[in-house]
Parts: structure tokens; C-alpha cells; sequence
């Protein structure tokens, strides 16, 4: 069987970071995402709110990197929850549990993600925390100029 969902929206409002008793980190958020098809009268396009929870690192990583606004593509798979709320109701939601996160749109002036890219003002950012004089874990390879295959 097979459940795997693929989306990508902008963040309605910033993730929510809380804890579990046994102190398990989980994220929650809600994604608007946009239908390709069912322009109403007026010609504007439908958007479907698409709420989202993340658990352990992937909860941290997206609460502190995704904020309201940013554009963002999730996998993950759908989950059904039921339950009974206090006028004994019974109530049932969807929501997508997040495996992978990634960034939908470029980085705004001004915002840090981990992914090194190019910087504002043209020159390459190595990340947080490391500079152009800090080592790289990497070691540059020689070119011998002959092909190993």
C-alpha cells in the first residue's frame, strides 16, 4: 500500500513549536496551497489549508528556518484523526505528517537557512557559524587530467 503526499505552499502563519511529556519535539503548520484548476467567477484561483505536523528534528529544523510566507514543498503522508470533542461530537481532521521539507522559493535578503548559497551581496555564503577561513571538511581532488573510467 502505498500513502505518500506531495505538496507545495506558502506558510499561513509561523510553525509552532512544542514539546510532548516525554519531551519529543513537534511542529505544526499550515499550509495555503493553491489548485491548478477551479478559477472562481471572478477569475481568482481556489486555495486549499492544508495543515501539517513534523516531529523530532524536522520539527526543529522547520521552526527555525520556515517563518509565514515562505513558499515550502513537504512530503510526507496523510493521517486521519478522530476524535470527540467536549459537546461529544465526534470530529475528524486531516493532516499531512512531514518526512522532508524543502524551501519552495529563493532566500530573502535579510533570512538564514543551512543550505550555502549565494549571499546579498554576491559572495558565497559557507553557513552558519563558518567563515572563508574556517577548513572545509572537504579536500579539493587533483585533476591528473585523465578519467577514471
Amino acid at each position: 500500500m502505498l500513502n505518500h503526499i506531495v505538496i507545495m505552499g506558502r506558510l499561513v502563519r509561523d510553525p509552532e513549536l512544542r514539546y510532548t511529556q516525554s519531551n519529543t519535539p513537534v511542529t505544526s503548520f499550515t499550509l495555503a496551497v493553491d489548485r491548478d484548476f477551479g478559477k472562481t467567477d471572478s477569475g481568482d484561483k481556489q486555495t486549499d489549508f492544508i495543515d501539517c505536523v513534523a516531529w523530532r528534528s524536522t520539527a526543529e529544523y522547520i521552526n527555525k528556518y520556515f517563518t509565514k510566507g515562505r513558499m515550502a514543498v513537504v512530503s510526507g503522508r496523510l493521517q486521519l484523526r478522530e476524535w470527540v470533542d467536549k459537546n461529544e461530537n465526534k470530529r475528524r481532521n486531516a493532516e499531512i505528517v512531514v518526512d522532508n521539507i524543502y524551501f519552495g522559493d529563493s532566500r530573502r535578503d535579510g533570512e538564514n537557512h543551512p543550505a550555502s548559497s549565494q549571499s546579498a551581496s554576491g559572495g558565497f555564503d559557507f553557513g552558519p557559524g563558518r567563515s572563508a577561513d574556517t577548513p572545509s571538511p572537504f579536500e579539493e581532488l587533483e585533476d591528473d587530467g585523465e578519467l577514471p573510467f
